[in-house]
């Protein structure tokens, strides 16, 4: 609850900063006026999608799913779909399947927990700077010490992991709104579960985009046969590197420059202690972990290091 609420105020905060910027060029409003509109936004969004477009969310999820499992069953006939299917039967790629539909039927009782967040957040946004005069005062009262060393590391952490999380998410909306525009002019079926898939495994670094080529790749061969299952990996490595080359260093700069080999250990570590989570912060707490002890400052000089012998 204490991530989700951070995650939530964090980017509303910045979406508020930005939009009464904006509109403090053309005439004055009160930032108080831009929050409360955002929210009544995003709750409206929230009751639109759950009264009109969750029903078809979750059928074309289970008409995935069950597309997927077809696959698998029935590729016996095709030597190249056989094949494929025999290397996913070998990572248990039903397993994952039912789990991840466990999940999705799961999140109607997400229901209360993300209103109670948004309600969290926006009496935050709201009172922010009450809230800042107030927690102030800790820093001449007895426990001044501890407020200065959570002062610092709360400073750090919205720096270092706060940045890192929102630009996951622009990314993340990048890549799905491009790999959606081209699927559709593939002609592909079960938009909105593809979105979905599309845009969570976008928050996960670098192997985020492996794991949702699998569905797309075996969509694509029932669809036009080996030759769509290439077209569609072909529109992901450009998708990608348009990412890698464009967005990805604008908006990360030198925050996250980690290499693959980091990467992916990371992910298997913080799977591993925090479950599916654990995939979408793992790097952003490891990038909070790199800033806490100074790691990246070695990266403000873009001189090569110089080892002198003192033999």
């Amino acid at each position: 609850m204490i991530l989700l609420l951070f995650l939530v105020t964090y980017v509303m905060n910045r979406l508020q900063h930005l939009i009464t910027r904006g509109l403090n060029r053309f005439f004055p409003i009160n930032y108080k006026v831009v929050v409360i509109l955002l929210y009544m936004i995003v709750i409206a969004g929230i009751v639109l999608g759950i009264s009109r477009y969750s029903p078809r969310i979750v059928d074309q999820v289970v008409q995935l799913t069950n597309e997927i499992m077809k696959f698998l069953d029935t590729a016996d006939g095709d030597n190249v779909a056989s094949k494929i299917a025999g290397y996913l039967q070998s990572f248990d790629i039903k397993n994952y399947t039912n789990e991840a539909l466990k999940y999705i039927f799961a999140l109607s009782k997400w229901l209360e927990f993300i209103l109670l967040v948004i309600i969290l957040s926006l009496f935050f946004l709201l009172q922010k700077k009450e809230i800042y005069k107030f927690t102030s005062k800790f820093k001449t009262s007895k426990i001044g010490w501890f407020y200065n060393e959570v002062a610092y590391l709360g400073d750090k952490f919205v720096s270092s992991f706060g940045k890192v999380i929102e630009a996951q998410l622009l990314i993340a909306v990048f890549n799905t709104v491009l790999t959606m525009l081209g699927l559709w002019i593939l002609g592909y079926p079960y938009l909105f579960a593809l979105t979905i898939m599309v845009f969570l495994l976008s928050l996960v670094p670098v192997a985020g985009v492996m794991i949702s080529l699998v569905p797309l790749c075996l969509i694509g061969y029932q669809l036009g046969g080996l030759q769509m299952s290439i077209i569609v990996i072909i529109m992901i490595i450009i998708i990608h590197a348009l990412e890698t080359y464009f967005l990805n260093p604008k908006l990360m700069a030198h925050k996250t420059k980690l290499p693959m080999f980091y990467t992916f250990i990371v992910l298997i570590l913080s799977q591993h202690f925090l479950g599916i989570w654990g995939l979408i912060i793992g790097i952003p707490i490891f990038v909070f972990m790199l800033d806490i002890l100074d790691v990246n400052k070695m990266e403000r000089t873009d001189e090569p290091v110089r080892v002198e012998s003192k033999l």
